[in-house]
């Protein structure tokens, strides 16, 4: 018997089983992919991210990837831009954007060193019970053998649609629709340093420019979700014609090679689930899933793979109840995202700024602290709540108001 089997072994489950391998456990990792192998993601880890990165001694093995660090935002409300990074009390002063092929296999690697045992080309069938507890699972190997394995705890590695969590019936809880669908493909010779962000709502669109691996930037034209279905009858046409709302961007873009294919998606539900029950647990997207449009994915897998092992390890060795560990670990999770969960469905709706955001844009100009602290929204650095509230967003209205007229 295993301590875990973890069904997905990307950026939520291969964290989870190194840390609970680190800690002596005897974990199972699960994929039905070989590494390394590609997904469609925004693949931005925010510094939150990149600080447990450091914390698991794993920033290094990122940084000896070609990966560039990204220093800088750039925020374009077309009129003028916000430029800045968000403040980060762990003293991280970079974020990167990795491909994943690298990122995914660094992970997977990582828990194999620790001692987690890794199947590759595994594919889950099912899980198995004994009386009314997830007990294990059924699958079949690479070759095509069945195999059987138990273990005290299955975990759900496995994205928002989710094998583990569909089985275990897991409930759903603060369900919003699909709010935005995007592609994006792959550009060489597209000169970027930055992350650049060009909403341009007016038009139902958001334009998202990131350099990644290899001298490449991945280039993303998100629309509302209402337009899913003419954007996938003509994705290249619909795709080149966003980008045409950023004249500067679309010339850059030409300059170029689009070196891959397209790759979208627009079933982007955002739910939380219950993330544990009898013999089984949910981490990562499989647990919380949210549009990708602030890219809060991969560094959001990493925290949960932090709070569930820190459970699991404390209901394992008996310092406490598993359920009271696990419910904590429910708790800590929703109170860490609830906030930027809203926050990316709004943002994601692609609606023109109310009058009150458009003053606070302007307002922010030349205000470099108040804009690092509105890329900390982003990051999730600084309280979104805190930031976006009415006397906050009036102080800083006023603060360059008066500063306006002192220069008079």
């Amino acid at each position: 018997m295993y301590d875990a089997i973890i069904i997905g072994a990307r950026c939520a489950g291969s964290p989870t089983a190194m840390l609970l391998a680190r800690k002596g456990y005897r974990v199972l990792l699960l994929d039905r992919a070989a590494f390394p192998s590609d997904i469609t993601s925004t693949h931005y880890i925010h510094t939150p991210g990149i600080a447990l990165l450091k914390r698991w001694g794993l920033l290094e093995r990122l940084k000896a990837t070609n990966c560039p660090p990204i220093r800088r935002i750039i925020f374009d409300v077309g009129p003028f831009a916000l430029q800045g990074f968000a403040p980060d009390p762990d003293g991280i002063t970079e974020a990167y954007c990795p491909r994943r092929t690298v990122l995914d296999k660094l992970l997977l690697d990582a828990a194999a060193e620790a001692g987690a045992e890794v199947r590759e080309r595994f594919s889950v069938e099912r899980v198995t019970r004994e009386s009314d507890r997830v007990s294990g699972i059924q699958g079949r190997s690479s070759n095509g053998t069945t195999v059987m394995e138990t273990a005290r705890e299955v975990i759900g590695a496995d994205g928002m649609h989710s094998l583990v969590a569909r089985q275990a019936q897991a409930p759903e809880y603060n369900v919003i629709p699909p709010q935005a669908c995007f592609y994006l493909s792959y550009w060489s010779g597209v000169p970027a340093q930055d992350v650049e962000w060009y909403p341009r709502e007016h038009a139902g669109h958001l334009l998202a420019l990131f350099p990644t691996n290899d001298g490449m930037v991945c280039l993303g034209v998100v629309r509302r979700n209402d337009a899913f279905a003419e954007y996938r009858s003509n994705i290249e046409g619909c795709y080149l014609k966003g980008l045409e709302l950023v004249p500067q961007l679309a010339e850059r873009v030409r300059q170029g090679k689009r070196e891959e294919s397209y790759r979208g998606m627009g079933d982007l539900r955002n739910f939380f689930r219950k993330p544990f029950g009898p013999g089984w647990a949910l981490v990562g997207d499989a647990g919380y899933h949210k549009d990708p449009i602030t890219g809060q994915g991969i560094t959001d897998a990493f925290h949960d793979a932090d709070l569930l092992t820190s459970a699991l390890d404390d209901g394992f060795s008996g310092r406490r109840e598993l359920s009271d560990a696990m419910a904590e670990y429910e708790q800590r999770r929703n109170q860490r995202v609830m906030a930027m969960h809203a926050f990316t469905c709004q943002m994601a709706a692609l609606q023109p700024p109310t009058p009150d955001m458009q003053q606070l844009f302007s307002a922010m100009r030349g205000n470099q602290a108040e804009i690092e602290n509105f890329f900390g929204t982003f990051a999730g650095t600084i309280s979104i709540p805190e930031f976006f509230a009415p006397q906050n967003m009036a102080r800083i209205i006023a603060a360059a108001g008066a500063q306006a007229a002192s220069a008079q």
